[in-house]
């Protein structure tokens, strides 16, 4: 019987697709690598996963799990080919638990779905994407997703309770729990992050967050990046931790202002948009602090956003801010990487000579308080050769990111685009010690095949459209 059928006999035919038409949709995310699968499938149970999984490992089938394609990494395209798992059936939140402060959720829930459904109780989900309205929770766990928002609440790992995951062999376990200290090895912390090469999730217990009692929201308003940089390390330095602390250059400012008028400034030369939360009088005795910093290093002027409407405008521009510079360029070429604070100015600087030098236009948008570094780089993917130069930019980014002490990804994950990075970063020892954990999971390497570490690819079955069928 042919794989399709095979398919089709454990799933229904409505929930496999073969067609190229069809198959298309499912060659890209939200990074710029494209490659088509052999079938996509649409599992709703658990045990559909499991029986997907067996037949995959029996016929030697590449297999590539799969939220809502948002990723920036490549982390969910089937670049050898075999079945994707879509998880777009599976998004139901199976238990809230308030007292407790938990949630069980099925990997296709949308992110930001966790929080409007706790928030008539006082609660909230606190990794936040930008793509948080779109990306699913068995995304964010394979990548370890984080936001604006990480720097006082951390990345998606610190969420995470547990985990109900499908093996390549077909067999389910189940890692951690909703207690906060499991006994043995941190099985729950080693997947989150693995993206997809060492098991698939089906379930995930994740942490609840009560609401603060207050929230501030200000933009400090600077005629340079370097001024926006240094008060950047000042605020910390000062023992303040903002929940976010995100900056934007000036490109970046006119850009997103012409795209959703949030209000930004649009002659400015950079903003930092700067969250506090907590206690009442915390809150406010912290904004007086932040906002004096940004006057020392010479801020034109500091808004405290006065209502709930002011707030979330300016949010909408930070999240919209990818949506926006798609209006002024055919294409763009997103990294992420992370520096040291103290290292920011400089960074900054050598970001903007990269792309001089390369002749470039590199616009930057990032979580400042944390480090991680998103430049956008524009190109016109049209001419050829030109996805290629941006790729030689991106990584001469990255290579300076970790020269002075800072990592190749903060939030995106490594996936294709910077599994060739990785040996930059750790040693020959290191990478195999890595490579013999996920042959203990993952011994025929046909789970996500190709990405997060140097390997070479798996071999491929092929099957031509009669077979298929």
């Amino acid at each position: 019987m042919s794989l399709i059928r095979q398919l089709q006999s454990i799933l229904g035919q409505d929930a496999v697709l073969h067609e190229p038409e069809d198959l298309m949709l499912y060659e890209y995310d939200g990074g710029v690598t494209k490659h088509m699968p052999d079938a996509v499938v649409f599992p709703t149970s658990t045990e559909q996963v499991a029986e997907v999984v067996k037949l995959a490992a029996r016929e030697r089938v590449p297999v590539v799990p799969r939220g809502a394609g948002t990723g920036l990494s490549g982390g969910s395209i089937p670049i050898t080919g075999g079945i994707v798992v879509v998880f777009s059936r599976m998004n139901r939140i199976l238990e809230l638990d308030f007292e407790n402060l938990r949630a069980v959720v099925q990997p296709g829930v949308v992110n930001f779905d966790i929080t409007v459904a706790a928030a008539p109780s006082g609660c909230f989900f606190a990794p936040d994407p930008s793509s948080q309205k779109a990306c699913t929770i068995g995304g964010n766990v394979a990548e370890n997703a984080s936001g604006p928002h990480t720097l006082a609440y951390g990345v998606t790992a610190s969420h995470v309770l547990g985990l109900e995951l499908v093996l390549p062999d077909g067999s389910v376990i189940h890692t951690g729990g909703k207690q906060l200290d499991v006994p043995g090895y941190d099985l729950t912390g080693l997947l989150t992050g693995s993206e997809g090469t060492l098991g698939i999730v089906t379930k995930v217990i994740v942490r609840l967050m009560r609401l603060p009692e207050a929230v501030k929201t200000l933009l400090g308003v600077f005629e340079s990046v370097d001024d926006a940089s240094h008060a950047v390390a000042e605020i910390t330095a000062r023992t303040i931790t903002p929940v976010a602390l995100e900056m934007f250059d000036g490109p970046t400012l006119k850009t997103i202002e012409d795209f959703c008028h949030a209000g930004y400034p649009i002659d400015a030369g950079a903003v930092l948009l700067i969250e506090l939360e907590g206690l009442r009088e915390q809150v406010e005795y912290q904004t007086e602090q932040v906002a004096e910093v940004c006057r020392v290093y010479r801020a034109r002027e500091v808004r405290v956003a006065k209502s709930a409407k002011e707030r979330e405008l300016l949010w909408m521009g930070r999240k919209s801010a990818f949506g926006a510079v798609g209006r002024v360029a055919t294409h763009y070429y997103v990294q992420d990487g992370v520096v040291p604070r103290s290292k920011l100015p400089e960074t900054m600087r050598q970001i903007q000579e990269i792309g001089r030098r390369h002749g470039v236009t590199i616009y930057n948008i990032f979580h400042a308080g944390d480090g991680n570094l998103h430049p956008l780089i524009l190109f016109d993917g049209r001419i050829p050769g030109e996805y290629q130069k941006v790729s030689k930019v991106g990584a001469e980014i990255l290579h300076y990111c970790i020269e002075v002490g800072g990592t190749i990804t903060g939030e995106h994950g490594v996936g294709i685009e910077k599994r060739d990075l990785m040996a930059a970063m750790f040693s020959d020892d290191d990478l195999e010690m890595m490579r013999r954990i996920k042959n203990v999971f993952n011994p025929e390497g046909n789970f996500n095949p190709m990405k997060l570490l140097p390997s070479a690819p798996l071999p491929r079955q092929e099957w031509d459209a009669d077979k298929r069928r």
